[in-house]
């Protein structure tokens, strides 16, 4: 190198520097002491010689958990930890008994995976009370005695998303921090594969015949299928357990056990369901209802009343779920709800499939709409200037409403922050994102993509949207809004209902498809859901609305039905209704100055229809005065009212009261000409 540079090179090819004044040494505290060495002694030297000891140095131990009965919780307030695991795993056991077997497999607590510091992976508990597993019929004894089944009970979600990263393929961690993962074949429900026991409960109980969603099987099959799933179950090394509640309300909550294989089903039940304190957790004992699934095993297609490799079971003797075939967690849920549409009417408790919110003074609405198409139900239910109680799944008590759930199931095809900001939020860590499409680099997820489904879905504590209202119940709704998305373009985007009407609107549950939301479907097309949610009600529905109509009258609440589907025509022709407007209808129902409104009735369905609201042109409340084609209109709104007269045949027979007059009264609030 150059001279000038003011460095110079030595023999070696290294440098030299210039002499210049020497700058001060710098000396550690250790150097100090004169023992010449230099470390950073900021802080202790780790007490570990492993790597294994390290880690273990890393986690905190948790507080135990473990479940014990009720009753017996005094007897058990000052058991050790390794009692409290044994009665847990007892219960387990107890839970995924055999129908060939008197005992469950051999329980322990905790991943095979994770190795004790000692490097070994060696079970270090299970439950004493174990007996060989010996069938007297065979006499022989079954493989399921020679090992353990490891159980992951109540995981976090945290340890939830590492057991889906490292054993679930197709999980990843989302740019958001959400858990993307993927349900396989299946990508919503199959309710062609739904069933239920017929036994001679429930043959005098259910809603069995024309309409019903209830499609029978026998106690046989049923446990033909358990035995199925359970003995899957059995066979792995490890499954997860939730123990938790359904319903808020502590007078009548539900305990339910999940017995399951993935960790995104763990997770999405953590989300889902209501998540017990440590102390609700020591004294749960025995679940109120227990769901096995082995969703990634297929039923027997041979099996008497199976139609398909998949199987979604209900035994309400039993009260037990088995899953078969499809690993779409939304049949968990869903056959819960199930549940709870046949345990609560016993309790005289009414059971809704709708959202419900509460007004800073307390007042509640209830929001009634189907799944799986944009009617706004989750939408108009989710208000920033309201509370949320809940956005799916309710009960109406004697003293109040009550969320099921301890979460929120929204879709997400084409979620937009500026469109959804409370919904695209929640969606962070702890959120279960089901079959969403996202950037193999930046994990960024593509809402708009549908090419895994359209029925992609996020899963995720009621608690992520910044106003939901915890605990979630309030007092009695005074109003219930029926929600439709007219694709004819013939109803009203507001209408006040009698009480008559409501519950005929109630029991028809209409909205109409329109092109693009199933295959095969090119014009506007009728469908009724009887309750706005028949795929899950257990009862025939006139039962559930005489109830809604009996609380409805008690506590003066009214009826409407809000259209949020097409005004000036047709799908096609005319437009689809404003959503600001459709909020200002909303706003004017909440404040009550709706009800203060001058009223005209309409045609056909004899709605009574505001004449004017603030903030929305007049020409589009009446929906004729909409539509350039007057003739056009008067045909496709008698189309839709004949829809609605032979939807309602198949429950124009069944007598509400003693004397039938409530249902005359209910058939006298339909299409009329």
């Amino acid at each position: 190198m150059s001279a000038g540079n003011g460095n110079a090179t030595n023999g070696d090819g290294g440098f030299s520097f210039p002499k210049g004044p020497v700058m001060p040494k710098i000396t550690t505290g250790a150097a100090k002491r004169g023992n010449g060495i230099c470390h950073d002694d900021s802080g202790p030297t780790v007490n570990a010689t492993t790597i294994d000891e390290l880690h273990s140095l890393q986690k905190k131990r948790s507080a135990p958990t473990t479940p014990i009965n009720q009753g017996a919780a005094a007897a058990f307030a000052a058991v050790s930890e390794e009692e409290r695991q044994k009665i847990q795993l007892q219960s387990i056991s107890a839970s995924l008994a055999s129908l060939t077997r008197d005992s469950g497999p051999k329980v322990v607590r905790g991943d095979p995976a994770e190795k004790k510091t000692d490097g070994s992976t060696t079970p270090a508990y299970a439950h004493g009370q174990h007996h060989s597993i010996f069938s007297p019929a065979t006499g022989a004894v079954s493989d399921s005695s020679l090992k353990f089944t490891h159980v992951l009970y109540n995981l976090s979600p945290a340890e939830l998303y590492e057991q889906a990263i490292k054993y679930e393929k197709g999980s990843f961690i989302t740019s958001n921090g959400a858990l993307a993962t993927l349900s396989g074949a299946k990508t919503g429900r199959a309710p062609r594969d739904k069933r239920v026991v017929r036994d001679a409960t429930t043959e005098d109980e259910l809603w069995w015949g024309k309409g019903s969603p209830n499609i029978e099987m026998d106690e046989h099959t049923f446990m033909v299928n358990r035995e199925r799933a359970v003995d899957y179950l059995n066979s792995l090394d490890k499954v997860f357990v939730n123990d938790q509640y359904l319903n808020w309300d502590p007078e009548n909550r539900i305990k339910v056990r999940i017995v399951s294989a993935r960790a995104y089903h763990s997770l999405f039940m953590h989300n889902m369901c209501i998540r017990p304190t440590q102390e609700e957790l020591e004294s749960f004992g025995t679940p109120d209802f227990t769901i096995y699934n082995a969703g990634q095993f297929p039923c027997n297609r041979y099996t008497h009343y199976m139609t398909s490799s998949t199987s979604v079971d209900l035994n309400l003797a039993r009260r037990e779920m088995v899953i078969l075939g499809t690993q779409y967690a939304g049949e968990m849920k869903k056959g819960l709800f199930s549940v709870m549409h046949y345990l609560m009417p016993k309790r005289r408790i009414l059971s809704l499939h709708s959202g419900c919110n509460m007004g800073k003074d307390g007042d509640v609405a209830l929001f009634f709409g189907l799944s799986g198409i944009v009617v706004g139900k989750t939408t108009l239910s989710t208000d920033h200037n309201r509370y949320l109680i809940g956005d799916d799944e309710h009960c109406w008590t004697e003293t109040g409403v009550s969320n099921i759930e301890g979460g929120c199931y929204a879709k997400c095809v084409d979620l937009s922050r500026e469109k959804e900001p409370d919904i695209w939020n929640a969606i962070k860590f702890g959120t279960v994102l089901e079959n969403v499409v996202f950037d193999e680099h930046t994990r960024e997820v593509d809402y708009s993509d549908k090419s895994v489904t359209e029925n992609t879905r996020a899963a995720y504590p009621i608690e992520f949207i910044p106003n939901a209202k915890i605990p979630c119940v309030g007092p009695h709704p005074t109003n219930v809004i029926l929600l439709a998305c007219d694709a004819f373009g013939v109803l009203p985007p507001v209408s006040k209902l009698n009480l008559a009407q409501t519950m005929y609107h109630f029991i028809s549950g209409y909205t109409a498809l329109v092109a693009g939301t199933e295959d095969g479907i090119k014009e506007p097309t009728a469908t009724f859901s009887a309750c706005f949610g028949a795929a899950f009600i257990m009862l025939h529905p006139t039962k559930y609305a005489a109830m809604l109509a009996e609380k409805m009258k008690t506590q003066g609440a009214t009826g409407w039905l809000v259209n949020t589907g097409w005004s000036g025509g047709s799908y096609g022709v005319g437009n689809r209704i404003k959503l600001a407007y459709t909020r200002k209808i909303i706003d004017a129902i909440h404040s009550g100055s709706l009800l203060k409104a001058n009223y005209k009735k309409t045609e056909i369905f004899g709605f009574e229809i505001p004449t004017e609201i603030e903030g929305i042109p007049s020409e589009i409340l009446d929906p004729i005065n909409a539509w350039s084609d007057k003739k056009a209109h008067k045909e496709t709104l008698v189309k839709l009212g004949g829809l609605f007269k032979k939807n309602f045949e198949v429950f124009a027979n069944h007598k509400i009261g003693v004397d039938g007059k409530l249902t005359e009264e209910i058939l006298a609030a339909g299409p009329i000409f």
